[in-house]
């Protein structure tokens, strides 16, 4: 039998776009706080609002986009969210005040909030069953390279040329993201439910239940990411590593290009409980091995163990996110995963933040090993289990109609 197709050109376009609109967001993520605290001589607190609207405006933005996809189809939503993403990178170069950065933050957040939840709806249409687990792994590293590129290319620009090139590439590459959006063809089978498009707007419509689970667990590890992202160049300096803290991300993004092509059909071909279990162990072995670190050998092989757990956990999630849920229900399912993981960041940049005036990072991240074993209990108990009583029901249910 031939093996489906993976690599068509739509999926290598929303691929890109997904790219694009991550690359975006990282290049500014690192480097606004700087801006605003250099141009408007704003406070610490003031300039990290510069992240949080964002991210609240993209949270909130999930929902809303996940039940549009249902009502108006796939496309219609990419299109209009890379509008609003592409319109909002344009207009950095205006506001004089804070106030009005803040106001573009928000624009810039529902933009990318709707998009990225397209995009993952979208990609899901387009990988073939067959190969699911496989084609989530491929898309979704389009994010982790973005991590890795974003912050370098920003941090570069803002240092050599200053804030008024850098909103130049966020634009270029926000306009990338939209002309990579527009080739990407949609199946008629993909379009709108006629029956969704006339319901009744309610709460519960706004999420899909059968993808809560499973986000419920993929946030509850994003805590531990989270102070990753926020603190690993931090404690680098801290235990005099400051040399090798870029490469922290470089060298799990390499271990992620390495690993993806075995992960991702191995998910496909053995179910989501042998990438899931040995990948959380991965994950807590990698803290822990960063809470030890006192030679760069050490501190780099705890960024390979944490790009090969938790770069392996993120996208299977996903996976079982959109697998879990019916046909048209993929871009809700896709908006609520999102949404409840991007909660499990935010809140983790806060908690962490917080924990991390207490004690320093050597004892936050040791400490974040076992809270990451924890998430083994979880799964079992959110997903496993579940999923195990649903197949032992559905088999007493089919003998029952056969005797």
């Amino acid at each position: 039998m031939n093996k489906q197709k993976l690599w068509t050109k739509s999926f290598m376009s929303i691929s890109l776009s997904n790219f694009f609109l991550f690359l975006t967001f990282y290049v500014l993520l690192v480097t606004l706080p700087i801006y605003a605290i250099e141009e408007f001589h704003s406070t610490a607190s003031e300039a990290g609002l510069m992240t949080t609207v964002f991210l609240i405006s993209a949270i909130i933005s999930r929902p809303l986009a996940g039940q549009w996809l249902e009502r108006t189809g796939h496309k219609k939503v990419l299109l209009t969210a890379l509008l609003i993403f592409a319109g909002a990178s344009i207009l950095y170069f205006f506001p004089s005040t804070i106030t009005g950065f803040l106001l573009i933050r928000l624009l810039h957040g529902i933009g990318f909030g709707m998009a990225t939840t397209a995009a993952g709806a979208i990609v899901a249409d387009l990988i073939p069953i067959s190969r699911r687990g496989e084609g989530m792994g491929y898309f979704i590293m389009s994010t982790n390279l973005a991590m890795v590129l974003g912050p370098f290319v920003g941090l570069t620009t803002i240092q050599q040329w200053g804030a008024e090139t850098l909103f130049i590439i966020s634009v270029i590459v926000a306009i990338g993201a939209l002309i990579t959006g527009l080739s990407v063809k949609i199946l008629e089978t993909e379009e709108p439910d006629h029956m969704v498009a006339h319901s009744v707007f309610s709460f519960r419509s706004f999420f899909e239940a059968s993808a809560v689970p499973i986000a419920i667990v993929g946030s509850f590890l994003a805590i531990v990411y989270s102070a990753l992202l926020s603190f690993v160049s931090i404690y680098a300096n801290e235990i005099n590593l400051a040399e090798v803290s870029s490469l922290f991300f470089v060298v799990y993004a390499i271990v992620l290009l390495i690993s993806r092509p075995f992960t991702g059909k191995w998910l496909d071909l053995y179910g989501p409980n042998v990438i899931v279990f040995p990948s959380i162990v991965l994950f807590a072995i990698g803290m822990f091995v960063l809470s030890q670190s006192s030679s760069a050998g050490s501190f780099l092989l705890s960024a390979g163990m944490i790009g090969l757990g938790w770069g392996t956990l993120f996208p299977t999630f996903q996976t079982i996110a959109i697998q879990d849920a019916a046909s048209r229900k993929r871009g809700l399912a896709t908006a609520t995963f999102l949404s409840i993981y991007d909660i499990g960041i935010a809140l983790g940049s806060f908690v962490v933040g917080l924990a991390a005036a207490k004690m320093d990072y050597s004892t936050l991240y040791f400490l974040g090993s076992f809270y990451v074993l924890f998430g083994i209990v979880l799964y079992y108990f959110l997903h496993t289990r579940k999923q195990a009583s649903f197949k032992k029901y559905k088999k007493t249910e089919l003998n029952n109609q056969n005797s």
